[in-house]
């Protein structure tokens, strides 16, 4: 499955990390276009010129862990499009020239369902997306939040709880679904090697 991960999912730390976790676990692959990357460096470069410095790394990170991930809309594609916020036409376009089957936004009101249904493209809250690849699949999914949870302790120097930390990523139901397995939720739902 082709997802086209909106800047509004990549800026936020930990929902990224946890959302290309679960692709690197071979559950989806992510497509994204330069424009969308783009608005995540302009969105970091708000906090200053460190922010921008800093997610300007982690976008060539990304781009360089998935060189077939970064998709270019054919001329023309724009202009026949329309979306309520003219500014967002530019990922239903990359969607579409990447072919998606889904586009990953928290900004639901501005991705109508029937014009995506129209493009053969569905949306998906990444809060809903996630959970729905745990119950389909959940040892991938609780390891790639293993990998987050750990790096997030590391870097944070506390110890997070896991839905706590997922709350806060406005991941609240894949928190809630990773807590009901206990304490040891990365190490239930592992896949067998």
């Amino acid at each position: 499955m082709k997802v086209c991960l909106d800047t509004c999912v990549l800026y936020p730390t930990v929902m990224r990390e946890v959302l290309l976790g679960v692709a690197a676990q071979g559950l989806f692959e992510p497509i994204w276009s330069d424009r969308i990357l783009g608005e995540w460096s302009r969105a970091a470069a708000k906090l200053g010129p460190a922010g921008q410095v800093q997610a300007d790394a982690e976008i060539a990170l990304v781009t360089a862990r998935w060189p077939k991930a970064k998709v270019t809309p054919p001329a023309g594609l724009l202009d026949r499009l329309w979306l309520p916020d003219k500014n967002d036409v530019h990922v239903l376009a990359a969607a579409i020239a990447g072919h998606a089957d889904v586009i990953v936004t928290v900004n639901a009101k501005d991705f109508p369902r029937d014009i995506l249904a129209e493009e053969g493209l569905s949306r998906a809250d990444p809060d809903a997306f996630l959970l729905g690849l745990f119950e389909g699949s959940p040892g991938p999914v609780a390891a790639a939040v293993a990998d987050v949870h750990a790096e997030a302790n590391r870097l944070s120097g506390e110890i997070w709880d896991v839905r706590a930390l997922l709350k806060k990523a406005r991941l609240p139901r894949l928190g809630k679904a990773l807590s009901a397995l206990g304490p040891d939720y990365s190490q239930n739902n592992r896949a067998p090697v």
